[in-house]
């Protein structure tokens, strides 16, 4: 569930709140003075937004968040480096020899067989 950040635009209140995207309001009721004339404060979202994706290493699940904290942890120089690393053999593809007896077939249309 998001955090969302409001002032309050009568008595200049700050405050936030916690619910699920569903129940999102965009005029709440301010916590001190109980007006409707509130705004969020989208700066403070985006900043609390970032700080709370980092997972420590108890909170990783799954390989994609292991991925991305590794991902994460490497500077530009070294993302350029695996990139060209993984991406290199796609130039330099060389056909290997098929055993006796064997053709290779040509790329071509695909056809959709009638059933």
């Amino acid at each position: 569930m998001p955090t969302y950040s409001y002032c309050c635009k009568d008595c200049s209140a700050e405050f936030e709140l916690f619910f699920y995207i569903k129940d999102y309001k965009e005029h709440p009721k301010c916590e001190k003075c109980k007006s409707i004339n509130t705004g969020r404060l989208y700066i403070k979202d985006v900043i609390t937004q970032n700080a709370s994706v980092k997972k420590s290493d108890s909170e990783l699940k799954t390989i994609g968040d292991l991925a991305n904290r590794n991902r994460d942890r490497l500077s530009d120089d070294q993302k350029a480096d695996l990139y060209q690393k993984h991406n290199d053999y796609k130039e330099h593809k060389e056909e290997k020899p098929l055993p006796k007896g064997m053709t290779r077939m040509k790329k071509g249309v695909k056809t959709i067989w009638p059933s």
